[in-house]
């Protein structure tokens, strides 16, 4: 489950507060997500017309105070030691639509991936806002966003000392719904 940690108390690190994205609470099935516009262009062109993809070798996951749609980049927290965090486009960072923790091509049915790995987000020093959706970059900063989940519930990252998580399995993005 994805977990939020306030530090230096370490009774609320031990109990971490939640936040999930749509779908995955106990389980379920995973939150089809939104491809943006830009995502949808360069696929269309890609398959249909002859160009290169020029998929990302690292995507950069954010956090965004607004609801997903295929438009735009989404409005990120600014300052407060917020920055996307990096993560490599591998088999092994990735897992395949054949089930979670898969680190080999894709062979399932279902369309879905999730992270292999724990995505954590550096602690806050300030107010972040009130986190609504997950967003995939090509860009440490500015760049284009490609992906976009809205959480289940909304967070508030009101103050310093806190560290939003996405444990391994629990970031799930379906592209076949």
């Amino acid at each position: 489950m994805n977990r939020v940690t306030r530090s230096p108390s370490l009774w609320a690190a031990m109990i971490g507060l939640m936040i999930m994205c749509a779908g995955m609470l106990f389980g379920g099935p995973a939150q089809a997500g939104v491809l943006t516009n830009y995502a949808e262009n360069k696929t269309v062109d890609a398959l249909l017309r002859g160009q290169s993809l020029g998929a990302p070798a690292t995507m950069y996951i954010g956090l965004t105070t607004d609801t997903c749609t295929d438009v735009g980049n989404g409005t990120e927290p600014a300052g407060g030691a917020y920055a996307r965090v990096a993560v490599t486009s591998s088999l092994a960072n990735w897992a395949g639509t054949q089930g979670a923790g898969t680190t080999v091509a894709s062979t399932g049915t279902g369309g879905t991936t999730s992270n292999n790995a724990l995505i954590s987000f550096p602690e806050s020093t300030a107010s972040w806002g009130n986190m609504q959706s997950v967003r995939w970059y090509d860009a440490s900063t500015a760049g284009n966003a490609w992906i976009c989940i809205d959480l289940s519930s909304a967070f508030n990252v009101s103050g310093a000392g806190v560290t939003l998580k996405f444990n391994a399995g629990t970031l799930q993005f379906q592209i076949d719904n």
